[in-house]
């Protein structure tokens, strides 16, 4: 008996699919060549240089975001008509469609963009911080940390409502043992990547053995959550990404300036005023919260994190307020194109995210793995 088909993808959908990925490919091209200018925006009591290239690339990502939620309103197994799907969507409630517009695909791409958002925005500050395009919260084990307490909520039986806030002290509180760990007169960026792995590789086991302990029944939702997976996202998952983006992205973009300090080495940071280990660990806390708010709805989701902020970086250089807003609009579109090719390609069977993300991700990490050897 055959558990799961795959059925080969039809040419429609490969076409779809090698058009899309040419269109992304010169829209990055593109992006290059958009030429650096800066205007100066000054009131009675605030001035700032707003880079015009920056502004142009954030618009841009957003018009491409929105015409993916439309194709994402309009595409799957229940075909609807498309200005009917978008009139269900945003004015015309309570129709025909309103049940597989509002309750299972609007949720669904609205989740996708604020988790990618976190996801993307966590890694980017991570990899800033220190200064390794390798790092990322899944790798040093930050995501696990939270999958760890969220698997224990599933397992047990407990109140899903505390699921979230399980995630994130599960991802803090893992920040802070791998900090504390890995100090030694000062963190060195390889020491608290050679600590977060070996912590990551500790989670993982406790995460198999709670696997292994329980009823086979609570198993499986939890073994189904640790693949990544947007499926069955409701509102209420929308509303608790949408208040992790709205309370940690102002914090993040605080603490911007304070990375950028901290990226030219600890003794200039100090003479330059600042408070190196608190900053360090403000940051840190920051990103982990982000992850962990993500993973707390979808999952410990793979790749993301880690492939995003690089991207972004190759186009626009060194972290800023506005290359961090761009790197969440593109883990955004990154996660939600994934998400589309997980219910597209093999349908009428719907993969998880997280194989897409990973098999996307699998390979560009070799690459960023083989250059950055080249340049040690």
């Amino acid at each position: 008996m055959r558990l799961l088909t795959l059925v080969p993808p039809s040419p429609r959908t490969l076409i779809f699919l090698t058009v899309g990925l040419t269109c992304v490919g010169i829209l990055v091209s593109f992006s290059k060549r958009l030429s650096h200018s800066q205007r100066a925006i000054r009131t009675n009591s605030f001035s700032t240089l707003a880079d015009l290239r920056m502004i142009r690339l954030c618009v841009g990502t957003s018009l491409v975001l929105l015409c993916l939620v439309l194709v994402g309103l309009e595409v799957g197994d229940y075909p609807i008509p498309r200005f009917k799907a978008i009139a269900t969507a945003f004015w015309n409630r309570g129709g025909e469609y309103d049940f597989v517009v509002n309750s299972l695909r609007f949720p669904r791409l609205v989740a996708a963009l604020l988790a990618g958002f976190c996801l993307a925005v966590s890694g980017a500050l991570f990899q800033s911080l220190l200064g390794n395009p390798l790092v990322s919260p899944d790798v040093i084990g930050i995501n696990t940390g939270a999958a760890l307490c969220a698997v224990f909520v599933l397992t047990v039986g407990a109140d899903l409502s505390v699921l979230p806030w399980a995630a994130f002290g599960g991802a803090v509180s893992t920040a802070v043992v791998i900090y504390l760990l890995a100090w030694k007169q000062g963190i060195s960026g390889s020491r608290l990547v050679l600590v977060g792995i070996g912590i990551n590789a500790l989670l993982a086991s406790g995460i198999t053995y709670l696997m292994v302990k329980y009823p086979i029944e609570r198993v499986v939702a939890a073994a189904r959550w640790q693949v990544g997976s947007l499926f069955g996202s409701s509102w209420t998952d929308v509303r608790t990404l949408a208040l992790g983006v709205i309370v940690i992205t102002p914090v993040s973009l605080f603490l911007v300036p304070r990375l950028r300090l901290l990226q030219l080495g600890d003794e200039s940071a100090l003479a330059l005023g600042s408070r190196v280990e608190l900053e360090r660990m403000a940051v840190i806390v920051v990103a982990s919260a982000f992850a962990a708010t993500a993973v707390a709805v979808i999952g410990p989701l793979g790749f993301v994190a880690l492939l995003v902020p690089h991207m972004v970086r190759l186009i626009v250089g060194s972290l800023t307020g506005g290359a961090l807003l761009l790197t969440g609009l593109v883990g955004a579109l990154f996660l939600l194109g994934c998400d589309l090719i997980a219910q597209q390609l093999f349908a009428p069977t719907t993969l998880p995210v997280g194989v897409i993300t990973a098999a996307l991700g699998g390979p560009y990490f070799l690459f960023i793995l083989v250059r950055f050897n080249r340049a040690l």
